[in-house]
């Protein structure tokens, strides 16, 4: 199979009729050879901030030193995205290599695996025969029963945010929800979580207990911000003064936050990671998708908040950076999200909305259904558009060089629009 050919294998391979687990998984990477077995590991789980908190923690390791794996789902724009060393893409030829390599495990299997789980074995495959030092490792859904969850216990589990998302899978409590995701907590590692609701923390205390695990917590107070634009923001931390990144999401700073909580438990580790490490993996990270500038005139803001937490966030972010100014959003949802929610945040800081729907039939729900929702909701222009090229293209008309547009919703839907913008260029 050629690169093309490759994923159409990967991609066909659908989760229909298997139920979460780890069986599948663990039996593939057996008959790989426990690939997965020959690296270390900080592994990450939550609801929101997942992936920029992988993003800031693996450009610091890279900085100290350390090969870095990064693993982290969806990709926004190309699948290679997933799989990164020291901040490189995976190669095609790479990718195409390793595909060909677990297909005939794939299908020497009792039960065929799902695609999540074909893509995480190639990540293990992948970081082991580039000799990872360490791999950062983004859960995919849940905790408990992802497919990452097979790994021997980490030197680091982390915790970030959680709220109500995949109630169906997860739990309809943010405390059942942080139980699952306290799955990832295993004996001889250290725990770190986000700063949240004391219930959510007392979930993953016990867990921690329960396996005689360290916990720390971050301290978002100890941020002071210091300066903030579309190029990103500049805050104190402790004695880590004037630390940058170039990520302009309000919300980043507790994300940062995080990641310096989690350097704490990696030094107590022996992990040698200095100050200058920290600052420049800071300032070097990126991270698509998230609070994104895409175009400066007009301001053209792409940001994959899809739950109702995530939103909040960025419409703090939008009201830091532009007060009571009025913003033209472009919004596409999943009919599985809680998008009434979502909606219901945006409005108040509408001048106008257009909606459109995600490339993802199975699960998007309708530009119709979504424009009779916000017509219903509030008094605000409302357009619909089929294609998402027209959306964009009314959006960019109608701000004109002065005006603001934020495209928030859906990832599916930031990936369409990256790739709209790449073509123009």
């Amino acid at each position: 199979m050629d690169y093309e050919e490759s994923l159409d294998y990967i991609h066909s391979i659908a989760w229909t009729d298997c139920e979460p687990g780890l069986e599948r998984e663990s039996e593939l990477l057996e008959l790989m050879g426990n690939p997965h077995k020959e690296l270390k590991y900080i592994h990450i789980a939550g609801t929101n901030g997942k992936g920029s908190t992988a993003a800031m923690l693996a450009s610091i390791l890279t900085k100290a030193g350390y090969k870095t794996g990064l693993y982290t789902s969806p990709h926004i724009v190309k699948f290679n995205e997933r799989f990164k060393i020291n901040g490189e893409d995976i190669s095609d030829e790479k990718v195409t290599e390793l595909i060909n390599y677990m297909k005939p495990f794939a299908e020497a299997m009792k039960g065929h695996p799902t695609e999540f789980e074909l893509i995480s074995a190639l990540g293990f495959e992948y970081f082991k025969r580039e000799k990872c030092d360490i791999v950062v490792l983004e859960v995919g859904l849940g905790g408990r029963l992802d497919s990452t969850n097979v790994i021997p216990s980490p030197v680091v589990s982390v915790i970030t945010a959680i709220d109500l998302d995949h109630t169906q899978f997860l739990g309809d409590t943010v405390e059942k929800i942080a139980k699952e995701k306290s799955g990832i907590i295993k004996n001889g590692c250290k725990c770190v979580i986000y700063n949240q609701k004391p219930s959510i923390i007392e979930v993953v205390r016990d867990v921690c207990d329960q396996n005689n695990v360290e916990l720390f917590i971050s301290e978002d107070d100890e941020i002071i911000p210091k300066d903030i634009n579309l190029k990103g923001q500049v805050f104190d931390y402790k004695d880590l003064k004037s630390l940058k990144i170039g990520l302009s999401g309000v919300y980043q700073r507790k994300n940062a936050a995080l990641v310096l909580k989690i350097v704490e438990a990696l030094r107590t580790c022996s992990y040698n990671i200095s100050d200058d490490a920290i600052r420049q993996g800071l300032l070097d990270t990126k991270w698509i998708s998230r609070f994104e500038v895409v175009s400066e005139s007009p301001v053209f803001i792409l940001d994959g908040g899809h739950n109702p937490q995530g939103v909040n966030a960025t419409i703090e972010s939008l009201t830091t950076l532009f007060g009571n100014k009025k913003i033209i959003f472009l919004v596409g949802v999943m009919a599985d999200k809680d998008f009434e929610s979502m909606i219901s945040m945006v409005i108040p800081h509408a001048r106008e909305f257009i909606a459109v729907a995600p490339d993802c039939e199975s699960r998007a729900l309708n530009a119709d259904a979504l424009a009779r929702l916000v017509t219903k909701e509030s008094k605000v222009e409302v357009h619909r558009c089929v294609e998402l090229s027209d959306g964009i293209e009314m959006a960019l008309n109608h701000a004109g060089k002065d005006g603001v547009i934020c495209a928030i919703g859906s990832l599916y839907l930031s990936g369409d629009i990256k790739k709209y913008f790449y073509n123009k260029k």
